[in-house]
């Protein structure tokens, strides 16, 4: 006969509470709760069924919390087998199981899986508890699954709350249904720092900047003289960055000087949204300002930082202070390989680049992905080595898209590849959504080499297309 557990639930919370954050331990936890005993039934306990889930609900909880920091790609699923077992226990899960559960099966990406959790819910009867039911919004939004099935989970609830309408417009925004979010953002009768930023964020996301400021304008009419929250700050920054206009750099500006002003904490979140805003506007001097004054800097920090020496002319520094982090112990990622990979490519350091794009696989053990082939395409390409770089293409796990074409009809462009050039542009029109930088690139190409003839069918192509020439624009700041 097996004995009940020697520790109390308190105990057990208390040890999962304190060890989340560390995977191993977390796993640690877990074998103690095997060995001890502690998932199985308390024979002395009449409501022995409510009783167990209690240890199942906090050790999903637990591997939940712990899956950022662990390197196994299935680590989303282990509530969801925790889950398995509990019900092979006979444990009766609660209101309080389904949420970690769900955000488990959006973090997996399993669409299916969120469907087979909500029939477990109404099963139980407990679907139409505001807490669940905001976790399934949620869950389907992130899922992948349609708008439509998130909007029917909360059409179902009486009195929806605040986080409700919250994960319904987050949902909306993930979908690129803007108007629909914006018209229920009006329609919401309460909303907080949460209901602003996902809107903010959610129309940065699809590229719409300027109406993001204009939302963060309204935010700081209806909310004045309350502080900001950080994602707030970060969200509106990351619009800042990416609206190529002085407005733009004005703006970010005046969200540092908030920062200044109200003496925030410069978190690594909010410093690499400050680096990035003033690396995309080229405002070096400001980028690297900010970067030093980030107390706790990650690798998303330094990314920032890499991108914009890489991309303004700074190279040869991006290329230094990529060592420096990696002598401080930061492991570079995917990104911080396009950041130097274009940094070489812009420098002419080919043999530099290839060994990168080498290390990167057999060192940092990373997959390229279609921009690091592209990066590749283009530093082969710049230097004119145009037969390794159709090569490089060839022998890439995935059909080149506009982006990898795009690359290499610029180094056309640069050395005069005019037969090239025009093989490729056909190409590129064929490869989907028409950018006019492809035409006036092909048409630049055929007047550089005085094909007049060319050159004038090109831009008749463009007329019949709807194509416009992407308007210049300078500003002194």
């Amino acid at each position: 006969m097996r004995c009940a557990s020697p520790y109390s639930y308190a105990a057990l919370e208390r040890l999962l509470q304190e060890h989340f954050a560390f995977p191993r331990r977390v796993l640690q936890v877990h074998a103690l709760l095997l060995t001890s005993g502690a998932l199985l039934p308390d024979p002395q306990c009449g409501a022995a069924a409510a009783a167990t889930a209690f240890p199942y609900n906090c050790l999903a909880h637990a591997h939940l919390r712990a899956t950022p920091t662990s390197s196994s790609s299935s680590a989303p699923c282990a509530p969801l087998r925790i889950f398995s077992a509990m019900l092979a226990r006979g444990a009766r899960p609660n209101r309080h199981s389904f949420p970690t559960l769900l955000k488990s099966a959006a973090a997996s990406g399993s669409g299916a899986t969120a469907a087979a959790l909500h029939a477990q819910c109404l099963r139980r009867g407990i679907g139409g508890d505001r807490f669940v039911a905001c976790s399934l919004v949620s869950a389907y939004a992130r899922a992948g699954r349609p708008v439509c099935d998130a909007r029917k989970v909360f059409d179902e609830v009486e009195s929806p709350d605040l986080a409700s309408c919250n994960a319904l417009l987050d949902a909306l925004c993930l979908d690129g249904d803007l108007d629909a979010a914006g018209s229920f953002f009006d329609w919401m009768e309460v909303r907080d720092a949460v209901s602003w930023t996902t809107l903010i964020s959610g129309l940065s996301r699809s590229g719409r900047h300027r109406c993001a400021l204009e939302v963060f304008r309204g935010l700081l009419l209806e909310n004045k003289g309350r502080h900001l929250a950080e994602a707030t700050l970060v969200s509106v920054l990351s619009a800042c960055a990416n609206l190529d206009s002085a407005e733009g750099l004005a703006a970010g500006i005046a969200i540092h000087g908030y920062v200044v002003r109200h003496e925030l904490s410069l978190t690594a979140f909010l410093g690499t949204a400050l680096v990035d805003m003033y690396g995309k506007h080229g405002k070096l001097s400001c980028c690297r300002r900010a970067f030093s004054v980030v107390p706790k800097k990650e690798v998303c920090t330094w990314n920032a930082l890499l991108s914009a020496l890489a991309n303004h002319g700074q190279q040869t520094e991006a290329l230094v202070k990529f060592d420096e982090m990696r002598a401080e112990g930061f492991l570079p990622n995917q990104i911080t390989f396009v950041a130097l990979l274009t940094a070489c490519a812009r420098a002419g350091l080919v043999e530099v680049g290839l060994y990168w794009l080498e290390a990167m696989v057999s060192e940092y053990k990373l997959t390229p992905l279609m921009v690091h082939y592209g990066c590749v395409v283009d530093l082969l390409g710049r230097a004119g080595r145009f037969v390794e770089a159709i090569q490089v293409m060839e022998r890439m796990p995935f059909e080149a898209d506009a982006s990898v074409w795009g690359a290499l009809l610029g180094a056309c462009k640069l050395h005069g590849k005019v037969d090239l050039a025009a093989e490729i542009g056909w190409k590129l029109m064929n490869c989907g959504p028409q950018q006019p930088d492809w035409y006036v690139t092909i048409r630049n190409v055929y007047l550089h080499d005085r094909n007049w003839h060319a050159a004038t069918r090109m831009g008749e192509v463009m007329q019949e297309v709807g194509v416009k020439k992407t308007v210049g624009q300078s500003s002194v700041v």
